[in-house]
């Protein structure tokens, strides 16, 4: 009887934290979240990071719309975080839940890069926590790398690893917003179509791995405290409005960018498949005169590439393998009825992105989304686009 409660307790408390790891709790200390965030590159992280739902920016009951005051963010659980849809003058609605997701997953990336490169280690693997897809990644080093003097190569591993980092957490959140135009589901019902690209996505999800590249150069504050400054100041430079402003910015074009009253029967007509596949930028939507905003222009953000990898005789093959019920469908798209198990992003994200735009403009014929298409460069390759960086390009 006794061996039986010990065996009952240690099966609670296995179960127990299987729960908590999976909620993204933090159960045990992580190094990478007491150094300063500059040092997070070298430290890494004890997990991966945690999930969070998503929002739409649609004034519907289920959303939630933010103002400037966003909480303390945290790579694991925190409840003092807050998430939600805030809405900006320069750069229109924000998930901000998006834009963690990308921020944490861009920290944990650089982090992962640097430690393989340096262990002479060139392959590694991941996966959202949310999507079934697994991404593989394999470097491709010059035949002297293992030779090199330590110093040298540790700060190369760095530069490669501070441009790899944003363009496969980039590549990852992107890859999910395909899934869910695709009907994939995260957890049962109902179905998260009506948020694949929706008009803030993947604008918010590139902001968060700019937001990511500031705090990790931050030298005086953990991870975690260096987001929610940078993040603050970000939102700030972009102008963010009171909640208010957020709601009737969504309100305002209910009827016409989407229709619906309840979260799961909302009908997505505006969408922006802009992620940068043609001009290396992704520029966001803004809401036609928002009181209070000048009706500027929006700034355009440079995505995520690989030049870095290339100065220094690198190369880089990343595939995702998609587990997913809907992976037939886009397997077919890019490979017709020759069965492939993997897919290239750099070579076939653009094949799928044009079959999506084509479904799209089909749907729903006021909005064209295939017009500007002709000429589109492959995918994480930005030619006359300057390097990544923390500031947004005008």
């Amino acid at each position: 009887m006794v061996r039986s409660t010990r065996v009952w307790k240690q099966y609670l408390v296995s179960l127990l934290t299987l729960v908590l790891v999976v909620s993204g709790c933090q159960i045990w200390p992580d190094k990478g979240l007491s150094v300063p965030a500059s040092q997070v590159i070298s430290h890494g992280f004890g997990g991966t990071p945690r999930p969070r739902r998503g929002s739409y920016a649609a004034s519907v009951l289920g959303m939630s719309f933010l103002g400037p005051k966003l909480g303390a963010h945290g790579y694991y659980y925190r409840l003092s975080e807050k998430d939600g849809i805030v809405y900006t003058c320069r750069a229109g609605h924000i998930d901000i839940a998006h834009l963690r997701i990308a921020a944490d997953w861009t920290a944990y990336l650089v982090a992962e890069t640097y430690r393989h490169l340096m262990a002479n280690d060139p392959n590694f693997s991941y996966k959202l926590l949310a999507d079934r897809s697994r991404h593989y990644v394999q470097f491709h080093c010059p035949s002297d790398w293992s030779s090199l003097p330590e110093a040298e190569r540790r700060a190369i591993a760095e530069e490669i690893a501070w441009s790899a980092g944003p363009y496969l957490a980039y590549t990852l959140v992107t890859w999910h917003e395909i899934l869910t135009w695709f009907g994939f589901k995260c957890v049962g019902l109902p179905t998260e179509y009506s948020s694949a690209f929706s008009w803030e996505d993947s604008f918010s999800n590139l902001l968060g791995t700019v937001v990511a590249v500031k705090a990790l150069h931050d030298p005086e504050h953990s991870f975690n405290q260096a987001m929610t400054i940078a993040l603050d100041q970000e939102l700030a430079q972009l102008g963010i409005q009171p909640a208010r402003v957020a709601k009737r910015a969504a309100d305002s074009v209910k009827g016409t960018w989407y229709t619906g009253d309840v979260t799961i029967l909302v009908t997505m007509r505006k969408r922006n498949y802009d992620i940068g596949l043609q001009d290396g930028l992704v520029t966001p939507s803004l809401i036609p005169s928002v009181p209070g905003c000048s009706g500027d222009a929006p700034p355009s953000y440079p995505v995520p590439h690989l030049d870095a990898l290339t100065r220094h005789g690198f190369s880089l093959t990343l595939e995702i393998e998609p587990h997913e019920w809907e992976s037939d469908k886009i397997l077919h798209i890019v490979y017709g009825d020759k069965p492939q198990k993997r897919l290239r992003p750099r070579e076939h994200v653009p094949i799928i992105l044009h079959s999506i735009r084509q479904e799209a403009t089909r749907l729903y014929p006021e909005f064209d989304y295939t017009a500007w298409e002709d000429g589109v460069p492959p995918y994480g390759e930005t030619p006359n686009v300057p390097a990544a960086s923390p500031h947004p390009t005008n």
